[in-house]
């Protein structure tokens, strides 16, 4: 078939949707064969010869333009709110990325029943579940609201009309793999797909004003399902992150274009629904008695919140030939680098020995500040000599056992100190961070660590042990 004037052939990968001019039997990017298929690009917009193209706006100092239209709105959901950099943006598309089954729906439904509570609009497409489905979620988690509209639809330009019939001001979409357009080729969930049904509710927030959040699914291997594209077109990509057999979820921000990138909001999940965790540290200790060895806290930092933690060990010997070596929670390369460290630097014999390492509460650490109490709960669950309960422990471990500088130990300490601990081992140049009324203990070595571990309780409440 003849192509039109002007327009250049190319090819796609169905799958990942990489593009090269020649065909190939191989895609590229992804390595998948015969999944490059011939698509024409249409011809170019721009005029050459004659007429003029018209900009569509007009080029101001940056200091005239106003900031109004970056201003964010509480979406009565506190965390959220934290995570998202004050609320929901006029105009923004936030992409929600999670396992199926980790609760994004119920906390979009609680999300819009919220902002629904003030007046606003709110239309809820579902377009995995048909609208009675929604609507008995809604009456348990108490999410039925007035203002509040659900639809149950696969097809974007049905997702159109109902936009404009109800002119929302929050439009929430569960799930843009879901939806299918018949300007694009491929079924729901397809590259293709995916990218332009998600280009054209984009083109539908920016030109309507309207906050868009589109629910996102992930592979197995934790990145979100479709194009890489997807990421850039949306203004902001939140992953929501939890174990199917837990309380706790968070939510973290991975790219925000009004606010950090780096924060996350904690949230229980619960039989009527989900609550916000603002205070989440309690639920990261154990409610043992002291005295119990293998158990030390630290403080790791999500985002910008220091949240208090419980590392537990378990030391037993091997049964078998082969030591077993496994983690809950934690990062198994860090805790096999720290057990190398430990056996070779501290003097602690666990070659011959199975070591079990966990955290409390379901929370996963991969701050490299957590090394020190990982090394020090599997001594202390080696030696069965328990270490202090109001002791906290921060710090990076080195090869050669010397213990590393990590960020914001006054932050640290301060919330530590909040929760009742009273003694703390942190690296060395750390005097200043001292909170009034906590010993700090400064220390080079690992072995040193120890030792500070299980001494007595210091004399004064700051010093500073350096190798000797």
């Amino acid at each position: 078939m003849a192509k039109a004037t002007g327009s250049r052939v190319a090819y796609r990968c169905s799958e990942c949707g990489w593009q090269t001019a020649k065909w190939v039997g191989r895609c590229g990017e992804c390595h998948a064969w015969s999944s490059m298929n011939e698509v024409v690009a249409a011809p170019g917009t721009t005029r050459r010869t004659g007429g003029r193209i018209v900009p569509r706006s007009t080029p101001l100092p940056i200091a005239e333009i106003s900031a109004e239209d970056a201003k964010s709105t509480p979406s009565g959901v506190g965390e959220l709110d934290r995570v998202l950099g004050g609320g929901l943006v006029a105009g923004a598309v936030v992409l929600l990325a999670g396992e199926p089954g980790v609760g994004k729906s119920t906390l979009l439904l609680e999300v819009a029943a919220r902002f629904a509570r003030t007046g606003a609009k709110v239309l809820y497409v579902t377009g995995e579940e048909s609208a009675a489905q929604v609507r008995l979620r809604a009456g348990r988690v108490n999410a039925l609201e007035q203002t509040l509209y659900l639809a149950a639809e696969t097809d974007l330009g049905a997702v159109a009309e109902h936009v404009t019939e109800v002119d929302p001001a929050l439009l929430i979409v569960d799930s843009v793999q879901t939806i299918a357009t018949a300007d694009a080729e491929g079924s729901a969930g397809g590259v293709t797909q995916v990218r332009e049904v998600a280009a054209g509710l984009t083109r539908l927030a920016k030109d309507r004003g309207m906050t868009t959040v589109l629910v996102g699914h992930v592979t197995k291997d934790g990145s979100i399902a479709g194009p890489r594209v997807l990421e850039h077109l949306v203004d902001v990509v939140l992953h929501f992150e939890g174990e199917r057999t837990g309380r706790l979820r968070m939510v973290r921000g991975v790219k925000n274009r009004y606010g950090p990138s780096d924060e996350v909001g904690c949230f229980g999940l619960r039989d009527d629904g989900i609550e916000e965790l603002p205070d989440p540290s309690g639920l990261f200790l154990s409610r043992t008695a002291a005295g119990i060895p293998g158990q030390c806290v630290t403080v790791t930092v999500e985002g910008r919140r220091p949240l208090v933690a419980e590392v537990q060990a378990l030391v037993g010997p091997a049964i078998g030939n082969n030591p077993r070596r496994t983690s809950s929670g934690l990062d198994s390369s860090r805790v096999a680098l720290a057990l190398a460290v430990l056996e070779r630097r501290g003097g602690v014999r666990l070659s011959q020995s199975d070591v079990f390492t966990a955290t409390v509460g379901g929370v996963r650490i991969t701050d490299p500040a957590a090394d020190l109490a990982v090394c020090l709960a599997v001594a202390s669950g080696a030696t069965d000599e328990p270490l202090p309960g109001d002791l906290v422990a921060l710090g990076e471990v080195g090869l050669t056992g010397e213990i590393r500088p990590v960020t914001g130990v006054a932050r640290r300490l301060a919330e530590a100190q909040r929760l009742g601990f009273k003694r703390a081992i942190v690296p060395p140049g750390n005097q200043d961070a001292a909170p009034k009324g906590m010993a700090v203990i400064e220390c080079s070595t690992l072995a040193l660590a120890w030792a500070a571990a299980v001494a007595p309780e210091p004399p004064v409440p700051l010093r500073t042990l350096h190798r000797a």
